[in-house]
């Protein structure tokens, strides 16, 4: 997984591109190779705009699969190798037995109200800070929920990409 710079990224072919960029959208490798069809790019940002362009003109359907794509959080079921890095480096790994019991309440709870997961962009976040987000979104309505989440996943998204990338 190297950091590419936008130069390499335009001479990629596209099973290239969704093997390098594949994984910036949860289990939804179909966004970058909708994205490869519109290089060149000019540059990160541009590429981001893109892959988050393509996100938000995303059929309500569409976007109901990508937001179920995502792992509970703390929960310990098998995730995508970026999931399982960002939840590390909050602690998410290695909850208490009482913190681990909030956050499958919360999940549970979440999921029975809204019907998909409860996502967060968790990077330079604490336990403390997702909790307290955790209970204030269950107040949430279906929609705000659902404008969250997928804002959160264009977060996440953003984070990832830069992790990709050669910065300049």
């Amino acid at each position: 997984m190297g950091h590419h710079t936008i130069a390499e990224i335009n001479q990629m072919t596209c099973s290239e591109f969704v093997t390098a960029f594949g994984a910036v959208f949860e289990d939804t490798p179909s966004i970058a190779e909708q994205t490869w069809h519109q290089r060149p790019f000019l540059d990160s940002a541009h590429l981001y705009q893109i892959m988050t362009t393509l996100v938000a003109q995303m059929s309500k359907e569409a976007q109901l699969d990508l937001i179920r794509a995502h792992p509970d959080l703390g929960s310990r079921v098998q995730m995508a190798p970026a999931s399982v890095q960002e939840q590390t480096d909050v602690g998410l790994n290695c909850l208490s037995p009482k913190e681990y019991e909030q956050f499958q309440m919360l999940n549970t709870a979440y999921q029975n109200k809204f019907g998909f997961p409860f996502i967060m962009a968790v990077k330079g976040q604490t336990k403390e800070i997702i909790l307290a987000a955790f209970n204030q979104r269950l107040d949430n309505t279906q929609i705000q929920e659902q404008q969250q989440a997928l804002l959160e996943i264009t977060k996440i998204a953003r984070f990832r990409l830069n992790d990709l990338l050669a910065v300049p």
